[in-house]
């Protein structure tokens, strides 16, 4: 039975006797508790992400140069818990600090608890901080997960609600969650009230300085990802829920490219899109339980491998694209790619070798939905579709060619998930519809935004046929931008069966609301 949101959060299993035990295990001195500001704390909660049947990512922040004892255990009581070499949490990480859990037991719950000693002060100790996790299972078992994106965008920020989705989120006990991508809202300051033509204000009750311009620096970078974690329903879920990172635009500033141009945005004393890419990305390795790839440090792309039902594909639809613009080539050329050459080999790798029964592409980026690069012009590409309706040209010759692989490869079971155009839909790629038409029919559904304005509805090009089966956006009366309290937010739900294996997709509003769903049959290849 799942353990809901609501026990684990009233539970006090966490006392500071239990921090004694562990400090003093750890060959500290036993700790003296002062009071306040006179031992550390944990400022921003805990996380845990990429989990698979063996191992999971744990994180957590404190306020000064601490080291920090950590130890996990099968049973809430921490009883023969594993302790493990303590890490010192230094301003070179904003105090931050996260590691591989490894070598865990398939389909269990996983505490794990952290204490704090100030490395100024050895004997200083902060109270305990905990959260759970479940690995994946080995077993065919039914496993829940959602999905969604954007997070604090367009001004919208922390009100007296909250960031409500989470919450509902939560209620449903999801062995995951993907954050789709705009994770933060780097380029997105915001101010302490937003006026409405009614008269009434929606008031950002919880604002830092560092929300209300750009970010440009690599502190500014991580506030906004300590902003987004200082709301509590963000910081309950991560508690009892690990969280599979993807990142998109906002993470740096709105659709960047290699050729994104910022001499002309005042915002901005920092010109250079690369250097700020940098501490961006920085930052989101930092700020959360993304696993490090040694590989290639800094990369996003990855699978997680989350038992026999289910493989999920991580794609970065950011960083090795070429620049923005009209994508009108009819030739394949790096300017023309928005996966590059090298993770489209590793995805067509790791397809073929998938022996999930499904197999999930968690995309940032719509793959038949037109995305202008200038919005107000119609003109430039910034996701895949340029618009033109017909063969593949651009970005959409690497889609093409992906397609048609996993058709030719015999890859069966394929679901895209995606979120970004701040609206949600319902797409199933008909190729008997489209202008290429050497693929396997799949659906791609979209979510979001989480906690931001909601937008669209955007046209769909016809070149990978996508019949649109269901969409909830915004109307022309309603307009643009519609701040969350208008209850247009959204996530979704996917359970797949552990017996029938069939996979079932709700997409849901903030309020819990089922607008849409449907239930897929798997492909049995002989």
């Amino acid at each position: 039975m799942r353990n809901t949101l609501g026990q684990v959060s009233r539970r006090s299993f966490l006392v500071s006797t239990a921090a004694t035990g562990l400090v003093a295990g750890s060959g500290l001195a036993v700790p003296f508790y002062a009071r306040g500001a006179d031992r550390p704390s944990f400022t921003h909660g805990v996380q845990s992400g990429d989990v698979d049947t063996s191992s999971g990512m744990i994180w957590t922040r404190v306020d000064r140069p601490s080291r920090i004892m950590m130890e996990y255990s099968t049973t809430e009581s921490f009883k023969s818990s594993v302790r493990l070499a303590p890490m010192d949490a230094l301003a070179e990480t904003d105090f931050a600090v996260k590691r591989l859990l490894a070598d865990l037991p398939s389909d269990q719950d996983i505490f794990y608890r952290f204490v704090a000693a100030d490395l100024a002060h050895i004997n200083a100790v902060s109270e305990p901080i905990t959260g759970r996790f479940r690995t994946a299972p080995t077993s065919r078992r039914s496993v829940r997960f959602a999905w969604s994106g954007d997070t604090a965008g367009q001004g919208w920020g922390i009100d007296e609600t909250g960031m409500k989705t989470y919450a509902t989120m939560a209620r449903h006990q999801p062995d995951f969650f993907i954050h789709s991508g705009d994770t933060i809202y780097a380029d997105g300051p915001m101010k302490d009230e937003v006026a409405f033509k009614d008269g009434t204000k929606w008031k950002n009750m919880v604002l830092i300085d560092e929300k209300r311009k750009v970010a440009e620096t690599l502190d500014e970078y991580r506030a906004q990802w300590k902003y987004n974690m200082m709301d509590r329903h963000v910081r309950e879920l991560s508690a009892v829920c690990p969280t599979f990172y993807q990142w998109d635009d906002h993470e740096v500033v709105n659709n960047w490219s290699s050729g994104k141009n910022l001499m002309a945005d005042d915002r901005y004393k920092e010109k250079s899109v690369s250097l700020l890419t940098a501490r961006a990305a920085r930052a989101f390795h930092e700020m959360s339980p993304i696993r490090y790839t040694p590989a290639e440090p800094g990369r996003v792309y990855r699978k997680i491998a989350y038992g026999p039902l289910v493989d999920v594909f991580f794609l970065d639809m950011r960083s090795y694209r070429g620049s923005n613009h009209d994508g009108m080539e009819t030739e394949q050329t790096p300017e023309s790619r928005i996966l590059g050459e090298q993770q489209v080999a590793w995805l067509k790798q790791e397809l073929a070798a998938s022996k999930a029964t499904w197999k999930i592409i968690a995309a940032d980026m719509p793959l038949g939905v037109i995305v202008w690069d200038d919005f107000a012009n119609r003109k430039g590409t910034e996701a895949v579709a340029q618009g033109d309706n017909g063969a593949p040209k651009g970005r959409e010759l690497e889609i093409a060619d992906l397609l048609r692989f996993i058709k030719t490869a015999g890859i069966s079971n394929t679901v895209w998930l995606t979120a970004d155009v701040h609206y949600t839909a319902a797409h199933y790629y008909n190729p008997d519809k489209a202008k290429f038409q050497d693929f396997d029919p799949f659906w791609e559904f979209i979510s979001g935004p989480l906690h931001a304005g909601t937008f669209g509805p955007n046209d769909l090009d016809m070149t990978f046929g996508p019949e649109l089966k269901f969409i909830k956006a915004p109307t022309a009366e309603q307009g643009q931008n519609l701040p969350p309290s208008a209850g247009l937010q959204f996530f979704g739900l996917v359970d797949v069966d552990g017996q029938t294996e069939q996979l079932t997709v709700r997409l849901m509003d903030r309020d819990d609301v089922e607008l849409y769903k449907v239930t897929l049959d798997p492909v049995r290849r002989a």
